[in-house]
């Protein structure tokens, strides 16, 4: 009989244990692990260089230019005693005036600086402007270059002689 007894009183003991787990509050989840940080954007490709709006499209080298700054005589060879000009032809390619300078850089042999001239400009559309170089005392005879540039930078160059 002792058996019988102890039967009913662990199958009491294990229900209860069973409906004590069945009631039990349930864990929350744990929450999800911490996403990764989101890669950073690559970036930007750098912005196009636009064409320049200003550009020098030509030099011509004489000993005259006419009323629209042109040279009468295009040359590369002068005499002692003339008067050298350097017609320079711009281009806009913007509708609006493009300020700029343009400058002409006059040098003898090697290197040595005759003259250098600017001139501020509102560029629109094509436009001939003129710089010259003279010396009352007459030229040495030799080689000579006249660059010209535009907002500081050499954008073309002429070379030239003097008999």
């Amino acid at each position: 009989m002792t058996r019988n007894a102890i039967t009913p009183a662990l199958t009491a003991a294990l229900l209860g244990t069973l409906a004590l787990a069945g009631c039990r509050k349930e864990e929350p989840a744990p929450p999800p692990p911490a996403a990764a940080p989101a890669p950073a954007p690559a970036p930007a490709p750098p912005a196009a260089t636009p064409a320049p709006a200003v550009t020098v499209t030509s030099v011509d080298l004489g000993n005259a230019v006419d009323a629209g700054n042109r040279v009468t005589m295009p040359s590369t060879t002068f005499a002692s005693t003339d008067t050298i000009h350097a017609s320079v032809t711009t281009s806009s390619s913007d509708p609006a005036p493009q300020t700029g300078r343009l400058t002409a850089r006059w040098t003898y042999e090697d290197g040595q600086l005759v003259d250098e001239t600017s001139r501020d400009f509102a560029f629109t559309g094509t436009g001939t402007t003129a710089f010259q170089v003279s010396k009352p005392d007459g030229w040495p005879t030799g080689r000579y270059r006249v660059e010209i540039l535009h907002d500081g930078e050499v954008v073309q160059t002429r070379d030239f002689e003097v008999r």
